[in-house]
């Protein structure tokens, strides 16, 4: 018997479009009942809802096709991966087993680096603090050390000087490629002369060993002519230290900062059609450091340290609907059980969102809510979706950087994480936190336990 739908009295609602492009009215209601292979229905009753789900085959798939866009242009490419973006270790070991190296900006991920068994002078340590102990656990490592300012210079000098190393290193230089704002927080000024200072200083010193070029120029920089920049900077300060100081550079770090094809927020056209492929950037790189006047015989290493646009698209969040409201405007409005603490890229990405099971053809404009009992925890201002019921689940696209990094514990619980295998198997590669794992670090004083006691 067909069930009888649920009464809504008509309203009257003042239609303001506002911009068009191309697209039109853009509608998300087509149907996502499996991830490669596996049903979302499946998965949701296993491990619960919210669930995080990763595909092994997309990011296995993405990383062989990085690596063919460069190596095929480029005799010499290494790819690091950026830990920063997901340092699950089911994820990293995925990355290693394909070739790459590690790329950590903490002490905290340099550690989790070997306990995944990734050798010493595989691991590329970036970021601005780095302790005594940190570096000496690097050079003993036989790392290679990206300094990021004059104060991590001059520590390292007499650090060095003290055990007597003379440990791989490299500067971060930070220049203007016309991507602004700069990001010029981070590194040595290229133009100002300081990236030119404290290479003489490393190699004055006599107690380092400089073999490398680093550079970040942003993240999701939409433009491969910047990179072009970039590198012709870099290979320029390469060849000055060749020629004026007898130091052959041995590699160029160009860094990451590629974007996925997410869209942006507020962005006119959608992130598919806007944002430069793989290739495009291994072209204006690549073409530059082929042009730049280096010798066949000492071109430069080229590291890349990409991140999300390896692995973004292999992510998905499934989530289920809690409630539908009217708001005081008359706008559906749609509640689930995922919040920005646990999708934290709903802040500055508009995602794509399907629904899981069939649904009905005509679509509606809602905004999409999450759970937190906080007004700002929308996930979705504006999104056409078809009608949901409570219990029904929806599937959040390109969610696997970033995310399971920066998510927060915040009013509900962190959820689980599986990894689809290449055989279409789930694996589970992260437990949902419970309320014994969210306390286990707390130490209640023992005045208040002996009050809490005695009640």
């Amino acid at each position: 018997m067909t069930q009888k739908l649920k009464y809504e009295r008509p309203f009257i609602k003042k239609m303001n479009m506002g911009l068009m492009n191309k697209f039109g009215t853009q509608s998300e209601s087509e149907a996502v009942r499996d991830i490669d292979g596996v049903a979302v229905k499946a998965l949701v009753n296993e491990f619960g809802s919210p669930l995080f789900v990763l595909s092994e085959r997309q990011i296995r798939r993405n990383y062989r096709a990085a690596v063919r866009a460069f190596k095929t242009r480029y005799p010499k490419v290494q790819f690091a991966w950026s830990y920063k973006t997901n340092y699950l270790n089911a994820v990293c070991s995925i990355f290693h087993q394909e070739g790459s190296w590690a790329e950590v900006v903490s002490g905290f991920e340099y550690r989790k680096t070997l306990s995944n068994g990734v050798p010493g002078h595989h691991i590329i340590f970036n970021g601005p603090q780095k302790s005594t102990e940190e570096l000496l656990l690097a050079i003993q490592n036989n790392s290679l050390i990206h300094i990021d300012h004059f104060d991590e210079l001059y520590a390292l000098i007499p650090l060095c000087q003290e055990h007597g190393s003379k440990p791989r290193v490299a500067i971060r230089v930070n220049m203007d490629t016309g991507i602004y704002p700069l990001w010029d927080r981070f590194g040595f000024n290229y133009e100002n002369g300081q990236a030119w200072s404290a290479i003489t200083k490393i190699i004055n010193s006599g107690t380092m060993q400089l073999v490398g070029l680093h550079c970040h120029i942003g993240t999701f920089v939409l433009s491969a002519s910047a990179y072009g920049v970039a590198a012709a900077k870099m290979s320029a300060l390469a060849l000055q230290c060749n020629a004026v100081l007898t130091t052959p550079i041995e590699y160029l770090d160009l860094g990451g900062g590629f974007p996925s094809t997410n869209t942006l927020k507020g962005a006119y056209l959608p992130g598919v059609d806007t944002v430069p492929s793989v290739d495009d950037f291994a072209e204006a790189i690549t073409t530059t450091l082929l042009d730049a006047g280096f010798k066949q015989d000492e071109l430069p290493l080229l590291i890349l340290e990409s991140g999300r646009v390896l692995i973004d698209d292999a992510g998905y969040l499934l989530g289920s609907v809690i409630a539908n409201k009217r708001l005081a405007d008359g706008r559906r409005a749609v509640v689930a059980d995922f919040g920005v603490n646990t999708l934290f890229t709903s802040l500055w990405y508009d995602h794509k969102i399907s629904p899981a099971q069939d649904v009905s053809p005509h679509t509606d404009t809602v905004t999409l809510y999450g759970p937190l009992c906080m007004n700002i925890d929308m996930i979705r201002e504006s999104v056409n979706l078809p009608a949901l019921q409570p219990g029904d689940n929806l599937v959040v696209h390109k969610v696997g950087a970033y995310n399971m990094t920066q998510w927060m514990q915040f009013i509900s619980l962190r959820p689980a994480i599986v990894l689809i295998d290449e055989e279409h198997r789930p694996h589970l590669i992260r437990k949902a936190e419970t309320l014994e794992y969210m306390e286990a670090p707390e130490v209640l004083p023992e005045y208040l336990r002996e009050a809490k006691e005695a009640t």
